[in-house]
């Protein structure tokens, strides 16, 4: 899953970004509103994280917009505004959820978890690659009838060559897809993923095109 985080407190915003990298996400982090317009309006993000003071404006503000034109991934606020009325206005602004800092990483990365799954259990997508099976609302991939253990990282490669298999993607999309931008990488993280993925669903399961990168196969 790809999350943005909006949150002007870099120290912050750097260290709630590499937890959710440890955990499998993809994470960008922006200091201000006028960057978090142009990232929602140029990449796909599954879950945002607002906090409300920022240097060039209110969240509340952007969250309203938000909802207004359409967007409709979870929301969670995280900010120092820790008054009930606060809380409320938040919440009818269009938000998923609301955590006051200072909070736990564990219990943010707990409530980022529990949103994601909710929003996908409101539709169910079932993509078809031959034997492979892949449920985008459970997460799950069957292979011959029988489930296929996957890694976060491996369900995520999955998940973004399924989601347009005739699409051919390049490397250095993946990586921004699995990580976010600007995250560095080892050279040949991708690949290590690819060849985990081709050894549980088979070598079919990823294409590779010479010179420009990997599509979803079959089985």
């Amino acid at each position: 899953m790809r999350l943005l985080v909006i949150e002007d407190e870099t120290g912050l915003g750097r260290a709630v970004c590499e937890h959710l990298r440890n955990a499998g996400h993809a994470a960008d982090l922006v200091g201000d509103l006028e960057s978090a317009q142009v990232a929602v309006a140029t990449t796909h993000y599954d879950l945002l994280l607002l906090d409300l003071g920022l240097p060039d404006g209110d969240g509340i503000g952007f969250l309203r917009a938000l909802r207004r034109g359409g967007f409709s991934p979870p929301i969670l606020i995280t900010t120092a505004r820790d008054r009930i009325t606060q809380r409320i206005e938040g919440l009818k602004a269009g938000a998923d959820d609301y955590l006051v800092k200072p909070f736990d990483l564990d219990e943010l990365l707990a409530r980022i978890e529990v949103n994601l799954n909710r929003a996908n259990m409101t539709v169910t997508t079932m993509r078809e690659f031959g034997a492979i099976s892949i449920d985008t609302s459970t997460k799950r991939v069957v292979l011959n009838g029988a489930a296929v253990d996957m890694t976060r990282r491996e369900w995520s490669l999955v998940d973004r060559l399924s989601s347009r298999p005739a699409r051919v993607f390049s490397k250095a999309e993946l990586e921004d897809s699995l990580y976010g931008h600007g995250f560095e990488v080892e050279s040949n993280s991708i690949e290590a993923i690819v060849s985990r993925v081709r050894a549980k669903l088979g070598k079919s399961a990823i294409v590779t095109v010479r010179g420009l990168g990997y599509r979803m196969g079959g089985a």
